[in-house]
């Protein structure tokens, strides 16, 4: 099964509704954020000196304060696990940003993971027994403490996706995909957008075939308009669903052909040849009974 990239997921949905997050979760923001000259930072890279990591920050903006010729930094993270001193290093990202732009800094922190559901901090200090030296804080949405239930009547696309991350009981998980779907088509959102925020659900919120049939009934009690159009959805998924089936498939072949052909692959190599798309395999497929070694295969990857 394809690894999650819950980050690149998670940043796509809030760069995409950047300003539907902030009027759902922080509306306060908005009374003097300006968000005509909302940017956003790609690839903002932190190393960590200590533990001598690269960290790549999940989302950056950089926005003007209202009727203000002065910038701040807006910092979202996503932590998909339950990580031990993530505080620190939530507060190393914030040096790092202040370090290079001089400017405030927002920083907020989705905790996305399932478990635990105790509440996760979101300070960091340093303290003396004579006096506090540091009281870092910053702002977090924990979603397995959020109720689905409250978001059903908000009509906003962020609200649609991240229901499918709340504090769900397993036996409502076909009644939060099918309420997750049913905001969504209420909202007339554009093609690519619904297509985003439904993937998101379905990535989160895969059923069984017990759920399907409690979600198919689910789907029955809306209006008939409403059922259309997440059929429509739900239909696309199946064929997305088969075309990956067969990508893997034939990525499965390739690989077992070149370790008979070269031998166990190294990961670097491996990892390039997993990132080939369907028509790049089938070259592959042909031109591999031509390799002698791994070099052969890199000269091959680095042409493409």
């Amino acid at each position: 099964m394809t690894k999650i990239d819950h980050d690149q997921l998670f940043k796509k949905l809030l760069t995409t509704f950047f300003v539907e997050f902030l009027e759902l979760f922080f509306p306060s923001i908005l009374e003097y954020l300006d968000t005509n000259s909302i940017q956003f930072i790609d690839k903002e890279v932190f190393t960590d000196v200590v533990l001598g990591e690269k960290n790549i920050l999940d989302l950056v903006a950089l926005a003007k304060f209202q009727e203000q010729d002065y910038s701040f930094l807006v910092h979202l993270e996503n932590q998909a696990s339950n990580a031990p001193e993530f505080n620190r290093r939530m507060f190393r990202y914030f040096c790092s940003l202040f370090l290079k732009y001089n400017i405030p800094i927002y920083p907020i922190v989705i905790f996305s993971y399932d478990s635990p559901q105790r509440l996760n901090r979101n300070d960091f200090v340093i303290d003396f027994p004579d006096r506090q030296v540091l009281n870092f804080n910053y702002q977090i949405i924990q979603l397995n403490r959020l109720d689905w239930h409250d978001f059903l009547k908000q009509k906003n696309p962020i609200a649609a996706a991240l229901m499918a991350k709340m504090k769900i009981a397993p036996g409502d998980r076909p009644k939060v995909k099918a309420q997750c779907l049913r905001l969504m088509v209420t909202l007339k959102l554009d093609p690519a957008k619904m297509q985003l925020i439904s993937g998101f659900v379905d990535t989160y919120l895969r059923l069984n075939d017990a759920e399907k049939t409690i979600f198919q009934s689910e789907l029955s009690k809306m209006r008939l308009e409403e059922q259309e159009q997440i059929m429509q959805i739900t239909t696309s998924w199946k064929e997305e669903g088969r075309l990956e089936g067969r990508l893997e498939e034939k990525l499965s072949i390739t690989l077992r052909q070149l370790n008979r052909k070269l031998g166990n692959l190294p990961e670097a190599i491996a990892t390039q040849v997993k990132s080939l798309k369907s028509d790049q395999l089938d070259l592959l497929t042909e031109d591999l009974l031509e390799f002698e070694t791994f070099d052969d295969l890199e000269q091959w990857l680095n042409t493409l």
